[in-house]
């Protein structure tokens, strides 16, 4: 057994504690960083938890590679035979958790394009287990998950587009809610379960953000809809509505100069993730 020093100098992290107190009503998250290395801080109830940012979260790398997903893709490619075990398993519900306490850190911070890689990270995990696991219901219960991994997946890509401060970013980020939104449905529909598509609670926070980009920047109808509608008008020669097609969708094309200052006006509240 350890000595429990009184001082700041040995084991005891009571003085990092106190300094920064938990805060049970938000998300409590900061980078640190120097010339070398910058890891994730995230404040729990009983401690803090410090997460690389680049690889796995845990800094390590199993069995030679940078994550455990990345050595099961390798050993699969290797065996046609494969299939996970016990120990599999057990590493993969560790990643798993790893992975979902770094995206709720880059949410945090508004680090929506390193959110976006560690949603895909899981989505790919997921994906594999469904393949290659021999037990349906350690598979299922992972793939409940999958629309929440969604939705947040989604949430950051519209975000990160609305960010990137370029013509078109905000039909970008919508384009982004209904791509994800299709996605789920889809999930939804693969489980004969699509008559509770439009009643998911997540799925209605995805409209509600999606209706407020177009309320706040005078979108209007999404893109798809308007360039389906111009392909009508040409095709049936209505050439005076095409032109107004046209000139409606250009107008969507020029918007620019889109900040995240204003997140709370889209409806959106970052501490609910």
């Amino acid at each position: 057994m350890e000595h429990l020093s009184n001082d700041s100098s040995g084991f005891n992290i009571e003085h990092i504690l106190t300094n920064w107190p938990f805060d049970p009503h938000s998300i409590n998250v900061r980078l640190l960083k120097n010339a070398a290395r910058e890891v994730l801080q995230m404040r729990v109830d009983m401690g803090i938890l410090q997460l690389e940012t680049d690889g796995r979260p845990d800094g390590k790398r199993p069995n030679g590679e940078s994550t455990y997903y990345d050595f099961l893709k390798a050993a699969a490619i290797e065996n046609k035979e494969f299939v996970l075990q016990e120990q599999d398993c057990v590493e993969i519900d560790r990643e798993f958790v790893q992975y979902y306490h770094r995206r709720i850190c880059w949410l945090q911070l508004k680090e929506f394009d390193r959110a976006v890689s560690d949603a895909d990270h899981t989505l790919g995990l997921m994906d594999f287990c469904k393949q290659f696991s021999q037990d349906e219901e350690w598979t299922i219960s992972h793939e409940q998950y999958r629309p929440f991994v969604l939705y947040h997946r989604t949430q950051a890509a519209a975000l990160a587009a609305l960010n990137a401060e370029v013509a078109d970013s905000a039909q970008s980020a919508i384009d982004e809610v209904d791509l994800g939104l299709e996605e789920i449905r889809s999930l939804f529909e693969q489980y004969n379960a699509g008559d509770q598509f439009e009643g998911d609670e997540l799925v209605q926070r995805l409209v509600e953000f999606r209706d407020g980009l177009r309320d706040k920047f005078e979108l209007g109808e999404s893109m798809d809809v308007l360039e389906s509608k111009l392909k009508e008008a040409i095709d049936s020669e209505d050439y005076e509505a095409a032109a107004e097609l046209r000139d409606k969708i250009a107008e969507i094309k020029n918007q620019t100069d889109l900040v995240l200052d204003e997140m709370d006006e889209l409806g959106l509240d970052i501490d609910e993730f």
